[in-house]
């Protein structure tokens, strides 16, 4: 499920199509350590005042952490959202990210950093996870992008993000499934290290402990939905992130083709992460 405070307007696939056709930077989400710079027309305002100004938003900022609308930035400038908005922790980079990525900017978008894991180090250390996490399970550290593509919208109308190359594998894999009678829906794509934290807290809150956690989950930093590359992929009338979609004709197609536009299944059975068989967890390798 999504974080709290996350907003956003459920169009179906073909309103935000049509969203993405009318903004011509409407296809990239900016992506700074503590602030997103979200394309106007995605997010659902929390009140009269906010629904004035995202009617009119060319971008979004978005802090990552609660998902607060911090301000929009509009043809004549920038409008803050809340009152301390110059204290706002990040809002330098996210205005660099502003300048590093013009609206009408086009070229280069392939040409992807990674954000820095400084901020991440912190959060590991407060969940009692150190440097041997790594080792046990062989998972690396995955930083994060600093920009994502559209991909289309998931199962439930909300944008889906993932690397620029991968945003295009999917879509050109979904249309080849459908041409021999194959829907692939996506669950999930991109999720920050402040989402996957989020996770933990609430399972913690629930009453279970790190390790119980970790089997089924990743720690933060270490996802691959982290890096933009991997989704999570279902079909209609199956639940989502289940292993009965191992039964499924989605799934023996994917096993087929997948291969054929770069994505791969990262954890089979007895894979040697230690990390529960995930039939719907594919990651694109390019």
């Amino acid at each position: 499920m999504p974080p709290r405070g996350w907003g956003w307007r459920s169009r179906g696939a073909g309103g935000t199509l049509r969203g993405m056709r009318r903004n011509p930077h409407a296809a990239l989400l900016v992506n700074t350590p503590e602030i997103e710079l979200w394309p106007g027309g995605l997010l659902r305002a929390r009140s009269n005042h906010d629904a004035r100004v995202l009617s009119r938003a060319l971008r979004v900022l978005r802090r990552k952490r609660d998902g607060r609308f911090l301000a929009a930035e509009l043809p004549e400038g920038l409008m803050p959202l809340v009152p301390t908005l110059a204290r706002e922790p990040g809002l330098d980079a996210a205005l660099d990210g502003i300048d590093a990525f013009p609206v009408h900017a086009r070229n280069g978008l392939d040409r992807v950093r990674e954000l820095p894991l400084t901020r991440l180090h912190d959060r590991l250390e407060a969940l009692g996870l150190d440097d041997r996490y790594a080792e046990r399970t062989g998972l690396p550290l995955v930083a994060e992008p600093d920009h994502l593509g559209f991909a289309g919208a998931d199962r439930f109308g909300r944008p889906l993000w993932l690397l620029p190359g991968a945003a295009r594998a999917w879509q050109h894999m979904q249309a080849d499934a459908r041409r021999e009678d194959v829907v692939l829906e996506s669950i999930s794509g991109y999720r920050s290290h402040d989402y996957q934290l989020g996770i933990f807290e609430r399972k913690l809150a629930r009453g279970q402990s790190v390790d119980e956690i970790l089997t089924v989950n990743a720690a933060p930093g270490y996802s691959e939905h982290h890096g933009g590359r991997a989704l999570d992929i279902g079909t209609p009338d199956e639940p989502p992130a289940e292993e009965s979609f191992e039964q499924t004709r989605a799934f023996a197609w994917l096993q087929q083709n997948a291969g054929a536009h770069g994505f791969v299944m990262s954890y089979p059975r007895d894979n040697p992460h230690g990390i529960v068989h995930e039939p719907w967890h594919w990651c694109w390798r390019g």
